[in-house]
């Protein structure tokens, strides 16, 4: 089946119809079911490598003989006042050419009026408590407009799986917490983020970026990769530091390795708090605070708006004494160019 846009819904009903009339469906076994399934990859457009590292990973999950839809929609539903709606970039003739080679069978690009004929919908999807929290504190209605279209999006293309990035990490615990409060029929994969060879996540707001702009963006994944490796050393030093019985011990056995300064961190850690206590969120919260505070001081500057070290379940601040999986979320402006990234961490008791 050759590669093929489909501009309405009726397009996209056409194809999915000739593929399920195809060979490659007829062949599908009870062996394996997931050879006809239908892969869905939601996007806004200006595709990156990002986006094709979805399609990619879709195609994969679906085989050869599965289908695998792009669609490119710039949904205004999810667009506050004074947000980019009009400057969001629209590359539709290069969109197709990404998703082809990433091995997408369809293309559906349809227009507003499309997906929402005779005007805005009357009838929405709440995105709940979660929805008003980070980004959906920042940008009121937001996860309402986009849950709606991907539940719409869900629909028209009689999806068995979608894609969705982490680094839009938020949105995608929304559209799992949709799922399975609604019961939607849809196995939802998250897949790793994509970043530069600098370290800054892709994100097609990229491209607004003058080259001193993005100098100072580069600090949003710094600060994460600074949080990340202070909680490593913080295991590190407790390990170390439990090694040996006492604290004199442990800390002896740190002034051994040349770790004079982490020694005196062991004797008081030591002395403070019991051993099975994990490591602290608030030091990781510090140690990426740090690096956000100088890009706030460069020219152009850094403009914070949050940083949150969140449960990935709800989207709440995790207290320092979290052990399990938070996501270390940070939104910033840079300009006017807006932008997004987070980490997973894992916080554990020391053994």
């Amino acid at each position: 089946m050759s590669f093929e846009l489909a501009p309405t819904s009726a397009d996209l009903d056409r194809l999915l119809e000739r593929h399920a009339a195809s060979g490659h469906a007829a062949s599908v076994t009870a062996e394996d079911p997931a050879r006809a399934r239908t892969a869905v990859v939601m996007t806004m457009g200006a595709l990156h490598d990002g986006h094709a590292t979805l399609v990619r990973a879709a195609r994969a999950h679906v085989g050869p003989a599965g289908f695998v839809v792009v669609t490119v929609f710039v949904n205004p539903l999810q667009f506050g006042a004074g947000e980019d709606l009009e400057r969001y970039p629209r590359t539709l003739d290069a969109d197709l050419k990404t998703a082809e080679e990433a091995g997408a069978d369809a293309v559906f690009a349809p227009s507003a009026d499309e997906v929402y004929p005779g005007g805005s919908p009357q009838v929405t999807i709440s995105a709940g408590p979660m929805g008003e929290r980070l980004e959906g504190a920042s940008r009121p209605g937001h996860f309402d407009g986009m849950l709606t279209v991907v539940a719409k999006l869900l629909h028209l293309s009689r999806a068995d799986v979608t894609f969705f990035g982490r680094k839009d990490a938020q949105q995608l615990a929304l559209v799992r917490r949709m799922a399975r409060d609604l019961n939607f029929p849809v196995e939802i994969v998250g897949v790793p983020t994509v970043r530069e060879g600098d370290g800054l996540a892709l994100s097609s707001r990229n491209r607004y970026l003058s080259v001193a702009e993005r100098r100072t963006a580069l600090a949003l994944s710094r600060a994460l990769f600074a949080a990340r490796d202070r909680l490593g050393a913080q295991h590190a030093l407790r390990a170390r530091a439990e090694s040996s019985p006492t604290a004199n011990g442990r800390a002896a056995g740190l002034s051994a390795l040349g770790e004079a300064r982490l020694a005196a961190d062991a004797h008081a850690v030591a002395a403070a708090v019991p051993r099975s206590r994990p490591c602290g969120a608030d030091a990781v919260r510090a140690a990426a605070r740090v690096v956000l505070g100088e890009a706030a001081r460069t020219v152009p500057p850094l403009t914070l708006d949050y940083l949150a070290l969140v449960d990935p379940a709800d989207f709440t601040e995790v207290p320092d004494d979290h052990t399990g999986e938070a996501i270390l979320a940070v939104a910033a402006r840079v300009g006017a160019t807006r932008l997004i990234d987070n980490i997973t961490l894992t916080f554990g008791a020391s053994p």
